[in-house]
């Protein structure tokens, strides 16, 4: 079995992996999608619990139109639910991405 650790201050975590795909509505400019990914950028340094976070563009076509990916991993399930309802966080939601979004899939799991 494939297991990750993160340890901060002398604490052993599993790893916990959030990852979002995103497609957007048609109309939506190259520019507004940039300012999603530079927001969801900022929220490595905003919200504790994230161990690292990067984010892409799919270059396959084999996305079924999801085109960016958000993929976070937080040092535990309980930074995962405080990531959510975060005001940073939100504040990304939505101010950037609610506008432009057609469907978002998120997975979460933990190794």
């Amino acid at each position: 079995m494939y297991c990750s650790r993160y340890v901060a201050k002398g604490v052993v975590y599993n790893l916990v992996e959030h990852i979002v795909l995103f497609k957007w509505k048609a109309d939506t400019s190259a520019s507004s999608i940039d300012a999603v990914m530079r927001a969801l950028r900022n929220l490595q340094t905003e919200i504790p619990g994230i161990v690292s976070l990067s984010l892409g563009e799919d270059f396959t076509g084999r996305s079924q139109g999801y085109t960016h990916c958000l993929h976070v991993q937080f040092e535990s399930r309980e930074a995962l639910a405080a990531y959510g309802p975060h005001e940073a966080h939100q504040a990304v939601v939505q101010t950037h991405i609610n506008p432009i979004r057609e469907a978002v899939l998120a997975f979460d799991f933990e190794h």
